[in-house]
């Protein structure tokens, strides 16, 4: 099963950074058209991005290669269909799609990749999306919609605090201890369980102190164990970080192969004692998924 740890910005208009990407080590690839890229280098970036696509496609094709996901810009503006048109020969796994307003967001951009497909510029259905659902008030409040839509496109959800902090004019997203306060808190608990209610990887948000190596790796260390698959990224320097967080320990590991052997030996309970503790069907689908034998 293909890992989403690290999800890696990068933007479309420095060829420098570009170059680098796929040696990264990130899981996934993000080359970023919209806030990374002003708009009077909307076109270059565009091209850029395509050129990439195309110079990095036959490295793609590794097993352990890097997914490669274009963000494009958000679809109240004049760009975003163009960097779709742009892109999509290149045959991107997926796009970003920030400011999200909820599914029918989501459909608007299916529809443009359908099209695309229809007329030659990618496999038929492959590409997915991910939304940035929280990033108005009315977005984040839509959330739970997501959950009884059908999008067969859908490859995650994600979240950003920025855009939100800004609309509900908030001057703090933590608190003095580092912990989300309440509306931010709230939108991410939304996200999460959407995403594990259609069965789709729940991406955190970025670490936007990107010297800050020791907050990210609690921050991304607890993002797992709340349940995320995997986080945002904005600097080479954090995508280890990251890796290392959303791994399981060898210890973790050992303990999950224990647990999905003592229920194999015993077929049919419900429950049963290992190392002196009781154990029953949560804790086996936990260590089965801790082993990748459920999605």
């Amino acid at each position: 099963m293909k890992q989403h740890r690290s999800w890696m910005f990068v933007p479309a208009d420095s060829e420098k950074k570009l170059g680098k990407a796929m040696d990264l080590g990130a899981d996934v690839i993000i080359v970023d058209l919209e806030d990374s890229v002003a708009p009077q280098n909307k076109a270059m970036g565009r091209q850029m991005a395509r050129d990439w696509l195309e110079r990095t496609h036959a490295q793609a094709e590794a097993p352990e290669a890097p997914q490669r996901w274009i963000r494009i810009n958000a679809l109240d503006t004049q760009w975003w269909a163009e960097d779709l048109r742009a892109v999509m020969p290149g045959a991107p796994a997926g796009i970003v799609l920030p400011k999200a307003l909820g599914p029918d967001s989501i459909s608007q951009v299916a529809g443009e990749l359908y099209q695309l497909e229809q007329a030659g510029s990618a496999q038929k259905g492959t590409t997915r999306i991910l939304p940035l659902v929280t990033e108005t008030p009315q977005a984040a409040l839509g959330i739970p919609q997501y959950a009884s839509a059908q999008l067969p496109r859908l490859g995650g959800l994600t979240w950003g605090a920025e855009d939100l902090s800004a609309a509900i004019g908030a001057s703090r997203k933590r608190d003095a201890d580092g912990n989300w306060t309440d509306a931010f808190r709230m939108v991410r608990s939304q996200m999460l369980l959407a995403a594990h209610a259609l069965k789709i990887p729940a991406i955190d948000t970025l670490w936007d102190n990107f010297s800050d190596l020791e907050g990210l790796e609690n921050a991304a260390r607890n993002a797992r164990a709340d349940g995320f698959a995997g986080m945002l990224a904005i600097h080479p320097k954090q995508v280890e970080v990251i890796n290392r967080a959303f791994t399981p320990s060898e210890e973790e590991v050992e303990d999950a192969r224990r647990i999905v052997a003592a229920f194999a030996s015993q077929p049919g309970v419900g429950t049963l004692s290992l190392d002196g503790k009781m154990l029953d069907q949560p804790h086996l689908q936990l260590a089965r998924r801790i082993l990748g034998m459920d999605s």
